[in-house]
């Protein structure tokens, strides 16, 4: 299986993020992707820079005025004289306007983001730019042939919407694999979220459409990330009906709930007669993961792989979050090398 990364993932080092309602050092750290690459290298994988994609190609699943924003955030940030990592300080919330854009740096801020965990600072674009280069790649050789690639992307994407960042996520990697597959040629392409957060921003870019299929399998809303979407309920709109669904768990979930819940999840993919994947890849369901809570243990990661595979369609792997940083490199390569039947 070929690997994609770029170096410039470093150029995102967020410094702090309020979690929980405690400000401190940021999860989502650059040393993830040093265990990954480590491991991915370590099994024989071959490690890939990404493509030269044009800004443009964002624009598929992200609004204009949001990538502009996040291109030029920091600049602003500085010109208003401040310096280091920016965090939001307001929201549009209820009974407040959502229908401007302030033209100041701190409420453009806040209306873009949807929480407080996600740091820009100044090398932020030049990262988040280059993962989705990353997921594009990937899915540029599945569509040219290949049966499966990963795109090991840092930061993550699948809580950034059409036009919204949070949850260390600015421009949604997965969402733009998918619809680089779909620009492709594949008719139907399934997006199958394992991360232990709900994919709020994937959900919202395929809200309305039936030929991209949108399942998660996360922490349930009512305790866990991102609170406010990933409801069993949600079920898509429009012409996108039916075409969302979600499988929320409690905290404390074992292999046992997990597994079933995953073949819950496949039967709905296998009804939908996918003509490419795209799996959200993260391992923070991990039983050791600091800010996660399902009892996955390092064993079960090639067999969720080995369950991936039984769809026999080109897969597009994109990692998410995962934030036990001494095991994410051997939890994301058993979930590869169980897709390949090596586990």
């Amino acid at each position: 299986m070929k690997v994609v990364h770029s170096p410039l993932h470093a150029r995102h080092d967020g410094g702090k993020e309020l979690h929980r309602g405690e400000l401190v050092p940021c999860f989502e750290m650059p040393v993830r992707v040093d265990y990954i690459l480590k491991a991915v290298e370590r099994v024989g994988f071959e490690v890939h820079e990404p493509r030269p994609f044009a800004p443009e190609s964002l624009l598929r699943v992200h609004d204009a005025g949001f990538v502009e924003f996040l291109r030029t955030a920091h600049d602003e940030w500085r010109a208003a004289g401040k310096e280091g990592f920016m965090l939001p300080s307001g929201f549009p919330a209820r009974a407040l306007r959502r229908d401007h854009i302030p033209s100041g740096i701190n409420g453009k801020m806040g209306y873009y983001a949807f929480d407080a965990s996600t740091p820009i600072v100044e090398g932020t674009w030049e990262a988040a730019f280059a993962a989705a280069r990353c997921a594009l790649t990937a899915a540029a050789w599945v569509a040219e042939g290949d049966k499966s690639a990963y795109a090991l992307c840092r930061p993550p994407g699948h809580h950034a919407g059409y036009s919204v960042y949070g949850g260390y996520c600015f421009l949604n990697n997965a969402a733009l694999a998918a619809q680089h597959l779909r620009d492709k040629g594949f008719a139907r392409v399934a997006v199958l979220d394992v991360d232990y957060h709900h994919g709020n921003g994937t959900q919202d870019i395929f809200w309305e459409r039936s030929d991209v299929l949108f399942v998660s399998i996360h922490g349930t809303p009512e305790t866990e990330y991102p609170y406010f979407l990933g409801y069993a309920d949600e079920r898509g709109g429009g012409a996108g009906e039916g075409y969302t669904r979600n499988f929320p768990l409690p905290r404390g979930t074992t292999w046992t709930e997990y597994s079933s819940a995953l073949g819950a999840a496949m039967d709905v993919l296998g009804g939908f007669s996918p003509d490419a994947l795209v799996v959200s890849l993260g391992v923070d369901t991990y039983e050791g993961d600091p800010i996660s809570a399902f009892k996955l243990s390092t064993h079960h990661y090639p067999l969720m792989g080995q369950r991936l595979a039984a769809l026999k369609v080109p897969t597009v792997f994109v990692q998410e979050g995962g934030y036990a940083v001494e095991d994410i490199g051997t939890n994301v390569t058993g979930v590869l090398e169980g897709f390949l039947g090596k586990g």
